[in-house]
């Protein structure tokens, strides 16, 4: 027996609920998340330094637990996510960081800005594992349309751009009448989106992977076993630490600067629009570019950005742009992320190779997490000495960027080995 369908063909559970998640609702729940997300987090180090007077280290510390306590988390969420289903997992993860954005609002002190750091990342571990399996099954639906064509994970970056510009922009408005009023609007986005997830994802997980108690443990870390990819999830984890030093450098540049947090509002909307941009056309050239150099160049493209800042940080700054600095950051990251990250998430399918991708997914942010918060822990110390043109504000730059090339070099010997003979 066929299932019910709707008006546009999407096939219903007895209800009227759908039997499987319209893409449209995965990618606009990506816009609506990094809404909530980027109204907030970019904001976090400049509240600590500006209104509670923490020194670098404290920040790093707090940054970089976020950072693990979500990515770091990713393997469990993923995990959870392919035994439970996305729909209640992604409710979870909702609730959860709703839960973490309160803490913050009432945070005077490291140890709740810690908790609630902590807690808002364990809420984007239960929610983004799963948004991704969905999308990846989703994709492994898709007709063909052409060998070059971008995949749905290029179409998420896309549209998670859009709430990139939206979110820094209501951020910087809100900031103005405290730092608490953000978080509480973005909670509020977060109860939104659990009662939506509730109400329209499928009861069942329909990725097309079994999710019931019976899926076998050793399938579902599977990945643990796979050394190539636990070799190609350590190299990628430079990514995400590159990445990061948007919410933990890019604000020391910008005091250096003699910049303010309307200038950080800005420059992430100009992130945001850069990616939206380019996004699309850079996917499509990466396809024809083959995965092995898209990954290379990707890697490169960020460590040039920190070169860039680390020649600009020795000097003063340029009185007719002092954000010039902030700007070759901003153009490299994205850069290097639009060719790297939608390679990467594409990868995934061939190292999973037809088992459940949530735990897949879960050890590449893992992976990415253990190194945002080792990286920024060592990194903490050299950012004590950046917010002032001197030599030494340098160092954490080139750290960064040392790293970056070492990873972009290394990672081309651990692709799924498809992909790698065909690169």
């Amino acid at each position: 027996m066929k299932p019910a369908t709707s008006s546009t063909q999407t096939p219903l559970q007895t209800g009227g609920r759908p039997a499987r998640p319209n893409p449209k609702l995965l990618l606009s729940s990506q816009l609506i998340f990094n809404i909530g997300f980027y109204s907030v987090v970019p904001f976090i180090a400049l509240t600590m330094a500006n209104d509670f007077a923490m020194s670098a280290v404290a920040i790093g510390v707090v940054l970089g637990a976020r950072t693990f306590a979500q990515q770091g988390m990713f393997l469990v969420g993923g995990a959870i996510s392919d035994r439970w289903g996305a729909r209640y997992t992604m409710v979870a993860g909702c609730i959860v960081r709703v839960s973490g954005y309160l803490l913050l609002a009432a945070a005077d002190n490291f140890s709740l800005f810690l908790a609630g750091a902590i807690v808002t990342g364990v809420g984007g571990a239960l929610f983004s594992p799963a948004l991704e399996s969905l999308v990846a099954a989703a994709e492994e639906r898709r007709e063909p349309s052409g060998k070059h064509r971008p995949t749905l994970f290029a179409s998420l970056v896309i549209v998670g751009e859009f709430g990139a510009v939206a979110g820094p922009l209501l951020g910087s408005l809100l900031l103005g009448f405290g730092f608490e009023v953000s978080l509480y609007v973005a909670s509020a986005i977060f109860a939104v989106m659990a009662f939506v997830f509730w109400r329209f994802l499928p009861r069942a997980d329909h990725s097309g992977q079994p999710t019931d108690a019976a899926v076998p443990k050793h399938q579902l870390l599977a990945c643990l076993r796979d050394k190539r990819f636990v070799a190609f999830a350590c190299f990628f984890s430079v990514s995400l630490l590159a990445h990061n030093q948007l919410y933990f450098g890019l604000p020391v540049e910008l005091r250096r600067s003699g910049l303010d947090a309307g200038t950080l509002g800005l420059v992430f909307a100009y992130a945001s629009l850069l990616t939206v941009t380019l996004q699309w056309p850079v996917a499509k050239l990466m396809r024809r570019f083959g995965e092995r150099n898209a990954l290379t160049l990707g890697l490169s493209l960020k460590a040039a950005g920190f070169t860039a800042v680390a020649i600009l940080a020795t000097q003063p700054p340029i009185a007719s742009l002092p954000v010039l600095p902030a700007l070759a950051l901003v153009t490299g990251l994205c850069l290097g992320n639009m060719c790297a990250t939608p390679t990467a998430m594409r990868l995934v399918l061939d190292f999973a190779g037809g088992r459940p991708t949530g735990a897949y997914y879960g050890l590449l942010a893992s992976c990415g997490g253990a190194m945002v918060l080792i990286g920024n822990t060592a990194m903490a110390p050299l950012y004590e000495f950046a917010d002032q043109t001197s030599t030494a504000a340098a160092s954490p730059w080139l750290f960064t960027g040392v790293i970056a090339v070492g990873s972009a070099v290394a990672i081309r010997r651990f692709l799924p080995v498809p992909a790698r003979s065909a690169a």
